[in-house]
């Protein structure tokens, strides 16, 4: 099989404008998977590195990390997928898959580094380039099978949003606790796929928010049990030692302490948002004996195991369905947190 020609959308400089663009994909090897994509979520990590945040773009940068399409072929040495398979591909499409996290399931956290599905440097020393295009080619490891009863569109953010809170709550067993409380900050992408996490394992979910016009939203539509404004003294200082469990999904700064102070003894602060610095008195920590940790994605095992249970519990993200050339503006609104709750661009309708 020779490389092919792909269709995609590209941002050239740190302006992070994107526009058209055709590249060519490597040739499907014995152990790939050709996906035609369908759907692709827009992802802050989008923003990131169409627009140099870190400094490490490499342009053309053609974004995307939540994946959904249809497999049209298949490497001779190919077990798991058959061509017509509903699958998804998310932030990372390689890894040494010889290391203990990689043996152990976790190619996250890959020894040699997970290469990532954009703006990665892969085996081969290509760049890699993302969803915003009209088909990949994934070693079969990083895919994953999505129930063909399970929409692709609804599929898309669970390869990122999904499992990036979906980890941690395995991680400190959050679905083995029913009864227990959970307290979720932020009700952007992430936040709101904690909060239906948190009502499938039985935990009741309070909401912390600056903003009061998302109330009937947490509490109607997703929900959530309570809804908190978190500037609010008097409401923060009533949950005092109240809470088991916190998700941090807040992108930007905010101070730790007042939230630390809602957990009881062994609570667990779990911080998966992207702010530029965590600070508190490491007092908070010891004399209830409270946990702070982070996480990212999760590893390939546990991608599967969570996209099999929204399949099974009908589990679906909030999503606006978009067309490609409206992505530049979709990236606006996403900086202004104008989107709920996750946009998703149908690349089999519009980009051709």
């Amino acid at each position: 099989m020779s490389s092919e020609e792909c269709l995609a959308w590209a941002a050239r400089d740190a302006s992070g404008h994107l526009s058209p663009y055709k590249f060519n994909r490597r040739a499907v090897g014995d152990d790939d998977v050709y996906v035609k994509i369908t759907h692709c979520g827009v992802c802050y990590a989008d923003i990131v590195w169409t627009r140099n945040k870190h400094g490490d773009s490499m342009y053309p940068v053609v974004p995307g990390h939540e994946i959904a399409g249809i497999v049209t072929k298949v490497g001779s040495n190919v077990k798991r997928f058959n061509v017509g398979d509903h699958v998804g591909v998310g932030t990372y499409v390689n890894s040494c898959r010889d290391c203990e996290y990689c043996d152990d399931g976790l190619e996250q956290q890959c020894s040699k580094g997970a290469v990532f599905t954009f703006n990665g440097v892969d085996s081969d020393g290509t760049i890699t380039k993302g969803g915003y295009s009209n088909f990949i080619v994934v070693h079969e490891r990083y895919c994953f099978k999505i129930p063909k009863t399970y929409p692709l569109a609804s599929a898309a953010p669970l390869l990122c949003a999904g499992i990036t809170v979906y980890s941690p709550m395995i991680r400190h067993k959050m679905n083995q606790q029913p009864g227990k409380s959970l307290g979720v900050i932020g009700l952007g992408g992430l936040g709101h796929m904690a909060v239906k996490f948190g009502k499938a394992f039985g935990l009741n979910v309070t909401v912390f928010s600056t903003s009061i016009s998302k109330k009937d939203e947490a509490l109607n539509l997703l929900g959530a049990d309570n809804f908190v404004i978190s500037s609010d003294q008097e409401q923060m200082k009533g949950l005092t030692k109240t809470l088991d469990f916190i998700i941090d999904t807040a992108s930007g700064d905010h101070p730790f302490e007042p939230y630390l102070a809602l957990l009881k003894t062994f609570g667990i602060l779990v911080a998966v948002g992207a702010g530029s610095e965590i600070k508190f008195s490491p007092r908070s920590l010891f004399f209830r004996l409270r946990t702070i940790s982070g996480s990212i994605v999760g590893g390939t095992k546990e991608i599967q195991e969570m996209i099999d249970l929204c399949a099974e519990k009908a589990i679906y993200p909030k999503i606006e369905v978009i067309p490609i050339d409206y992505a530049n503006e979709a990236i606006e609104r996403v900086i202004k947190s104008d989107v709920k709750y996750r946009f998703v661009i149908d690349i089999e309708k519009s980009l051709k």
